[in-house]
């Protein structure tokens, strides 16, 4: 069985709120490179609160929610903002090990554990390849909400996105992305939308790779 794929993210985000980021929205459908994002409107949650899989078995994974899909690749274009795909995807855990067991149970590709600490205060982070896209398990720094509780599901937390020219996306996007900074990823920049975008998973728009 092939290793899974993200076929679709929901959001529960209005798709206007996309649209004024920057983002080609058409139909509450939004398609940043080989992932889709259904834009499904203020409800359950906030952010991103489900997720749908090629190549997956039935049942949530630590929580997530899960969909299988057998929807085709699609690969969507550039958007106004510049984002050309997305580069990973990133969940919290209170427990990153009991993440990393239901994930890889789900026939998810562990390639690597990061043991010391990130710039934002997270312990230790894992990291899964899904097709183009990865997904950066991240342990929840202490004093946080999703920290507090560590019998709570895993929550697919954030986005970062790949664009050929930042400051480009910077200069377009004015006051709504923060300014430009080194990644932790050597070579590379990245910047975040600040909370005025409206959106409600943290979203980051990084130079490709190399």
């Amino acid at each position: 069985m092939a290793s899974p794929t993200i076929e679709r993210l929901t959001v529960t985000d209005a798709p206007e709120a996309w649209a004024a980021a920057g983002f080609a929205v058409k139909g509450g459908l939004c398609e940043i490179g080989s992932v889709r994002l259904e834009l499904a409107g203020p409800g359950r949650g906030r952010g991103i609160v489900a997720w749908a899989l090629r190549d997956v078995g039935p049942g949530d994974l630590d929580g997530v929610p899960t969909a299988a899909s057998e929807a085709p690749l699609v690969r969507g274009g550039p958007h106004p903002n510049g984002a050309t795909g997305v580069d990973h995807v990133v969940a919290m855990t209170p427990d990153v090990d009991r993440s990393m067991a239901a994930f890889v149970a789900g026939g998810l590709d562990l390639r690597r554990v990061r043991e010391e600490p990130t710039p934002g205060g997270a312990p230790r982070q894992a990291f899964f390849r899904m097709g183009e896209v990865i997904l950066e398990v991240v342990q929840a720094p202490e004093g946080t909400r999703i920290a507090s509780d560590p019998a709570g599901p895993a929550r697919l937390w954030g986005l970062a996105l790949r664009v050929e020219d930042l400051e480009r996306t910077a200069r377009q996007l004015g006051e709504l992305l923060g300014t430009p900074r080194p990644a932790v990823q050597a070579g590379r920049s990245i910047a975040t939308l600040n909370k005025e975008a409206g959106l409600g998973p943290a979203v980051a728009f990084m130079t490709p790779p190399g």
